[in-house]
C-alpha cells in the first residue's frame, strides 16, 4: 500500500524551524554551551548570546531589551502576565477586576478563571461580536477603576480575527490600566511595535513563526507592576528563575528575526492562497459559513463551519486523503463539544460542531491548495450522507 503524499495546512498549530534558524541555535548546543550566569569565558560567551537574542527581540518590539522577558512558550506569557500583575494589583491598590473576552486562548482564560477561583478576582467577560472583534464603547463602558487587567487577543488562532489593539490600548492607558495582548499568532504576519499598540504586556512563542517549541518571550513595559513567575537565582530580571535555554532563546531571536524582515513577502505569498480558498469553497459548498472577520484577519488564516458535518470525522476523512488541518486550536482537536469561541460568535451548535481550520505556511503551493479544493467538497458530502 502506497502511503499518500501528506500536506501540511495546521500552520497556526506549530512550524517547521526555518533552517537558518537551526542554523543559528546550533553551536549553543555544544561548542557554546556555558551558563550564562557563569563569570568565567564560557558564562560570558552564553550571556553575551542571550542578550544579544534580547536586543534582536527588543528591536521588533520598539522596546527597551530590558523590557524583553524569555519564558518556555507563550502559554507561561501569558501566565506570567495575568497572574503576575493582576496578583500585584490587588496587593498594591486592591484592584480586584479582571476584564478578558470569551474568545482568548486557554493560557488566558484558564488563569483568569484560576485568579477568579483561588484570589477572589472578579472575572468579566468583555463580548465580541459575530466577527469575533471587541467593540471600543463596550471596553469603555466596562472597565473600571479596580480593573487589574485587560488581556485581549491579537489575532485569533482559531477564527483568525485581528482586534484593533492600538485602539483598546489607547482606552486602557487612557484610564491607568494595566493591557496585555495575546500576540502569540501575530508574530509571524503582524507589527509587534507596542509604542503603537500601546500595550504593556506583549506574548509571544516561537513556534508559530517558524522557530523551536519551548521558548518564548514577554514584553514587559518598563514600570509596570509584576510579581515572579517562578523564583530562584533571579535570571530575567528576577521575573523568571533558571537557567536560561541559550539554544532556544537564540533560535526565537532569529526566528522573529526572519519573519518580520521577510514579513511583507510572506503575506503576499498566503494571502492570494488563502483568499483563492476562501471564496472557492464559499461558492461550491453548500451550507457552509466563513468563520471571524473576512477582512481583517490573518494573511494565511481560513476557518468555516459546515452544516451537518461532525468536525472530528472530517479532520479525520481529510487525513485520510492526506490534508492535515484542525477544528481550531490545536488544544481543542478531539473536543466532541463546540468551542468556546464559536459559541461566543452566536453559531449555533449543529453549525458549530462542522467547524474546520486551515491555515497556510511557507511551503504552502499553490497546487496543494488546488488539490485540497478538489477534495474538501467530496469529504464533506459524503459525510453528509452517512450522518
Amino acid at each position: 500500500m502506497v502511503k499518500k503524499k501528506q500536506v501540511y495546512l495546521d500552520y497556526a498549530a506549530t512550524t517547521p524551524i526555518d533552517p537558518r534558524v537551526m542554523q543559528a541555535m546550533m553551536p549553543y548546543f555544544s561548542e557554546e554551551f556555558g551558563n550564562p550566569s557563569s563569570y568565567h569565558y564560557y558564562g560570558q560567551s552564553a550571556e553575551n548570546a542571550l542578550e544579544n537574542a534580547r536586543d534582536k527581540v527588543a528591536k521588533y518590539f520598539q522596546c527597551l531589551s530590558s523590557e524583553v522577558i524569555f519564558t518556555s512558550c507563550g502559554t507561561e506569557s501569558d501566565n506570567l502576565a495575568l497572574r503576575g500583575t493582576a496578583i500585584q494589583a490587588l496587593k498594591e491598590r486592591g484592584a480586584s477586576h479582571i476584564l478578558i473576552t470569551p474568545v482568548e486562548h486557554h493560557a488566558v482564560t484558564r488563569t483568569a478563571q484560576q485568579l477568579s477561583k483561588f484570589y477572589g478576582f472578579e472575572l468579566e467577560y468583555l463580548p465580541v461580536d459575530q466577527l469575533g472583534r471587541v467593540n471600543i464603547d463596550d471596553l469603555i463602558t466596562r472597565i473600571r477603576q479596580d480593573t487589574a487587567i485587560v488581556s485581549i487577543i491579537y489575532a485569533n488562532n482559531e477564527i483568525g480575527t485581528i482586534n484593533p489593539i492600538g485602539a483598546i490600548g489607547e482606552i486602557c492607558r487612557s484610564r491607568g490600566v494595566t493591557f496585555h495582548t495575546d500576540a502569540v499568532q501575530a508574530g509571524a504576519y503582524l507589527s509587534l511595535n507596542v509604542n503603537s499598540l500601546q500595550t504593556d504586556l506583549v506574548s509571544i512563542g516561537a513556534h508559530k513563526f517558524y522557530g523551536p517549541k519551548g521558548i518564548g518571550a514577554l514584553y514587559v513595559r518598563q514600570g509596570t507592576s509584576i510579581i515572579p513567575a517562578q523564583t530562584g537565582g533571579g535570571q530575567e530580571f528576577g521575573l523568571r528563575a533558571g537557567t536560561q535555554n541559550i539554544p532556544y532563546i537564540v533560535g526565537l531571536a532569529e526566528a522573529l528575526d526572519i519573519a518580520q524582515t521577510e514579513r511583507e513577502n510572506r503575506i503576499r505569498s498566503v494571502k492570494h492562497l488563502r483568499d483563492h480558498l476562501i471564496g472557492t469553497i464559499l461558492e461550491e459548498i453548500s451550507d457552509v459559513q466563513l468563520t471571524g472577520h473576512p477582512d481583517e484577519r490573518l494573511p494565511n488564516h481560513a476557518s468555516f463551519v459546515f452544516y451537518g458535518v461532525d468536525g472530528n470525522a472530517l479532520l479525520m476523512m481529510l487525513d485520510i486523503e492526506g490534508f492535515a488541518c484542525s477544528s481550531g486550536s490545536a488544544c481543542k482537536t478531539g473536543n466532541p463539544e463546540p468551542s468556546e469561541v464559536l459559541s461566543s460568535l452566536g453559531i449555533t451548535h449543529d453549525w458549530a460542531l462542522g467547524s474546520l481550520r486551515v491555515t497556510l505556511g511557507n511551503f504552502t503551493t499553490a497546487a496543494e491548495i488546488e488539490e485540497f479544493l478538489s477534495v474538501l467538497p467530496k469529504v464533506i458530502s459524503k459525510l453528509r450522507k452517512i450522518r
